[in-house]
């Protein structure tokens, strides 16, 4: 008996859903082919998982066609498009930390150097970026931890936009760049938006940065402070093993009074203070060379001395480190005076033994 494509598709469109409609209305018969009392087609669902629910109505289908008249029919059960992905696992950071027995190692990271200041505004962080390049060019396996929960810039300063990934919920994948290694919590956040904390979370955060961060192997991990002498420093040198703290300050009087609390503070958590650096340091005027001290000069390298502690240089004050922060490419991935700096920082670091 022949049949018509008017009587298939009528006959079809009294076969129900699984979700609803029937295969006419729902637009799923595809290739429809009718020979004489031949009738072939294919069921095409919306997506997979609709597709695997469906056999039993691709059985009803073929059952109204041979009860129409058709002598055989054939039909295949596709679905439109690719399976979907299983959603991710989730990553929750912040939290109350958890108990450990004592000061505990970062798994394959040699080192662990604190960049700290007492107080902020004299460029810690811009430091910590860019003493991680210069280490990272003279050939050392570089990581860099922003640590400063409330206010995360080394995104910004390293260039870094793309969330990183954690494939169990648990493992953190950290992010690459200019040959560093970094992870931050301004990462996992939406831009602009704050981190309203009490002590516990801040302190959940670190472990979690520290113990979840798949650091791989790494000669130095820069962990850049937020500042003050608080929770984030006390759990850092409390529960990891951290070989020694590096002191950023300008030259000015009220600087250095923080940093000397800063010293102090990693005196009783009984830290080593590896050495100070001197931050915008100098100014030399781009139009006339003249050289200025716009925060004094010389009171960190006199600190230094005084506490019997390295100094390890310092650092000019010029736009381009700014400008260089602001477009993600620390300056010392370029060539001058401020790069030349910050390497030799690095060569002072790394013939110490201390990176």
């Amino acid at each position: 008996m022949s049949l018509s494509r008017d009587q298939i598709l009528a006959a079809l469109s009294r076969i129900s859903l699984p979700d609803g409609g029937d295969l006419v209305s729902r637009d799923m018969v595809r290739a429809l082919t009718v020979e004489g009392d031949r009738v072939s087609f294919v069921i095409e669902a919306p997506d997979p998982d609709l597709a695997r629910r469906m056999e039993p109505v691709r059985a009803a289908a073929e059952a109204a066609l041979r009860a129409l008249g058709a002598g055989q029919v054939s039909s295949v059960l596709t679905a439109h498009g690719p399976a979907p992905r299983p959603a991710a696992p989730s990553l929750k950071i912040g939290g109350h930390p958890t108990p450990q027995a004592g000061p505990q190692r970062v798994s394959g990271v040699d080192r662990i150097l604190a960049v700290a200041s007492g107080k902020g505004g004299v460029g810690k962080s811009t430091v910590s970026s860019n003493l991680a390049v210069a280490l990272a060019r003279q050939g050392r396996r570089v990581g860099l931890l922003d640590a400063d929960i409330y206010g995360p810039s080394q995104p910004r300063m390293m260039g870094v936009t793309q969330r990183p990934a954690s494939p169990d919920g648990k493992t953190i994948i950290p992010l690459q760049a200019h040959g560093v290694t970094m992870m931050s919590i301004g990462l996992m956040l939406k831009e602009n938006e704050a981190v309203v904390w009490r002590g516990p979370m801040l302190m959940g955060a670190l472990q979690q940065l520290l113990g979840q961060v798949a650091w791989g192997r790494l000669d130095v991990l820069i962990v850049d402070l937020p500042p003050g002498t608080g929770d984030v420093q006390l759990t850092l040198c409390q529960k990891t093993h951290v070989t020694g703290a590096l002191i950023v300050s300008t030259p000015q009087d009220v600087a250095l009074l923080d940093a000397r609390r800063a010293i102090d503070m990693f005196a009783k958590l009984k830290t080593p203070v590896l050495g100070l650096i001197e931050n915008m340091s100098t100014y030399i005027c781009p139009n006339c060379g003249h050289e200025a001290h716009l925060f004094g000069h010389g009171g960190v390298a006199a600190e230094a001395a005084r506490i019997d502690a390295p100094f390890l240089g310092e650092i000019p004050l010029s736009l381009d480190v700014r400008l260089a922060g602001d477009a993600g490419t620390p300056i010392a991935t370029g060539e001058g005076a401020v790069s030349d700096a910050y390497a030799a920082i690095a060569r002072r670091l790394v013939a110490g033994g201390m990176a």
